[in-house]
């Protein structure tokens, strides 16, 4: 009896500790007071939306012009990794339930209008899945670099904006980087490994 009693105080003692990292790591980042600075973040996190369905949409677009299956089959597999990564983040918000942050601590500032539970961050998860999944299509660093500098700030742009706390965003993180890992070697396994071929731009 004495041990189920530690056992349990343990893990209450931990998972007090993580929420305490997780408010001071937010309050860091979230201001009470309104920023110039704000208008900014706001705008990356509804970038997300027009990005997420933008990239896929694009390269289809531009596979079916030149008549490139490789390209076609790409933002095929980008496109289904962003739903696989969607449905997750969403199975997990209702199963947590978690309050947003604004709610539980009045000093976090809400800076955007939002209807869905806080864990994971959604917007996160299906950034880094984009991100990642172009990554892995296009590995050039031209390609990657932007890719995850903005799918990062979109991540931290949920954050500054008071509505994610920074646990909510690594697991999003985490599920859209898997998603699209997973989806890519699926694609892998039904097609063939296919030797990536540099664009040859003038």
């Amino acid at each position: 009896m004495k041990a189920i009693f530690l056992i349990i105080s343990l893990f209450t003692s931990i998972g007090l500790y993580s929420q305490n990292i997780d408010i001071r790591l937010l309050r860091s980042i979230n201001s009470p007071e309104v920023l110039p600075a704000d208008n900014f973040f706001r705008f990356m996190s509804r970038s997300e939306a027009y990005v997420v369905i933008g990239v896929p949409a694009g390269i289809v677009t531009a596979g079916l012009i030149k008549d490139d299956k490789e390209m076609v089959r790409n933002a095929c597999v980008i496109a289904v990794g962003t739903a696989f990564s969607f449905g997750i983040s969403a199975a997990l918000k209702y199963t947590v339930n978690r309050d947003r942050p604004y709610e539980t601590y009045p000093d976090i500032m809400k800076k955007m209008d939002v209807i869905s539970p806080s864990f994971p961050s959604g917007h996160t998860s299906s950034a880094f899945e984009t991100a990642t999944s172009l990554s892995l299509a296009y590995p050039e660093w031209y390609v990657i670099v932007p890719s995850f500098a903005w799918a990062g700030t979109v991540a931290y742009s949920r954050m500054e904006v008071g509505v994610h706390y920074p646990s909510d965003v690594l697991a999003g993180a985490l599920i859209g980087a898997g998603s699209a890992f997973l989806t890519y070697k699926i694609n892998e396994k039904l097609n063939g490994r296919r030797k990536y071929k540099p664009c040859n731009c003038p």
